[in-house]
């Protein structure tokens, strides 16, 4: 373990698993360089740089996936990782088996060809967390038949290769499908509980009553609620709304008011949920770290929690149009 994580944040188990994660993960899906989903690129050498400053933070816990920039992510992980000699003690990595991006398989055989592609990039011959990737781009049958992909994905976990099996995805009746079979210690959503948008709140509910784990990705919008609708307005990787706008430029009024960032205001608005075991925020810097860390801490008066009480928010899938 590095010097930095005697200054680790407090640990909570992550579920029912013997993996110990902090409230705050580090999400590495814009490190694989996707300009055409966030609108911005980030250079390899700041990736690195931040991948390096998260080893030595008080953050313990990474997001990743295989479908990050095509398996960018994760090698530009894998390259600190191999430099330090391999995964500190105390950090935990998780990633996602994802479907051929090129193909659209989404067969338990490409399962295993993803969890394999990882394990080669990231340069680990184990893998502590993974998660079924997006399963909206298949059908919940083709997911759950004999030789399909969670009958490989608890294959490879019987093998050692995989120790903890998790879901990550979009639409919220999915996943709660998913969580629903009993196969999956932990759950993430994106975009899908934040000031502006809690659709994903009947998934808090029925993971939190099974002892699934939830990760909720996202707290700032992809963006919107840390840079403000002047700087970046978008929501969910896409143009946001009219409306949407005008209720981010709302909370920012009364984050001013009260004199706190609306960047803290949204982030700890994850944080402070009890059903929620860790709230994983993209960074692209290093300095990022310590900033995040310091917006998780501030003061946040209790007034102001009442102030936004009465402020709209959506409760529809703000990706909808994707699925059709």
């Amino acid at each position: 373990m590095t010097e930095g994580h005697e200054r680790v944040r407090p640990l909570r188990s992550l579920g029912p698993t013997a993996l110990r994660v902090t409230d705050l993960c580090v999400g590495c899906a814009p490190l694989g360089d996707m300009p055409d989903t966030f609108a911005y690129s980030v250079p390899e050498d700041r990736a690195l740089a931040t991948v390096r400053a998260c080893l030595d933070g008080p953050i313990n816990f990474i997001d990743t996936a295989a479908s990050y920039g095509d398996g960018e992510s994760e090698r530009r992980i894998g390259l600190v990782i191999r430099e330090r000699g391999g995964l500190p003690a105390g950090v935990v990595l998780g990633t996602k088996a994802d479907r051929d991006l090129q193909t659209g398989d989404f067969s338990g055989d490409q399962m295993r060809r993803s969890v394999e592609r990882s394990l080669r990039l990231l340069g680990l011959d184990r893998l502590q967390l993974v998660h079924l990737h997006d399963a909206e781009h298949t059908t919940f049958e083709n997911v759950m038949a004999a030789g399909g992909p969670l009958e490989v994905l608890r294959r490879l976990r019987d093998e050692g290769v995989i120790e903890v099996l998790g879901v990550a995805g979009g639409p919220i009746d999915q996943e709660i499908r998913y969580v629903e079979t009993g196969a999956f210690d932990a759950v993430i959503t994106h975009n899908r509980y934040t000031l502006l948008n809690r659709s994903a709140e009947p998934l808090l509910e029925v993971a939190h009553r099974r002892g699934v784990a939830v990760l909720n990705a996202a707290p700032y919008g992809s963006g919107m609620l840390a840079k403000g609708p002047d700087a970046y307005a978008r929501y969910a990787y896409q143009e946001a709304s009219t409306g949407m706008i005008d209720r981010t430029r709302e909370y920012a009024a009364v984050a001013a008011e009260h004199g706190v960032p609306l960047a803290a205001v949204a982030l700890q608005f994850s944080l402070r949920d009890p059903r929620i075991t860790s709230t994983i925020v993209g960074m692209t810097r290093p300095e990022r770290i310590a900033q995040t860390v310091e917006l998780a801490q501030l003061a946040i008066p209790a007034a102001l929690w009442s102030d936004i009480a009465s402020i709209a928010f959506d409760s529809e899938d703000p990706e909808a149009s994707r699925w059709g």
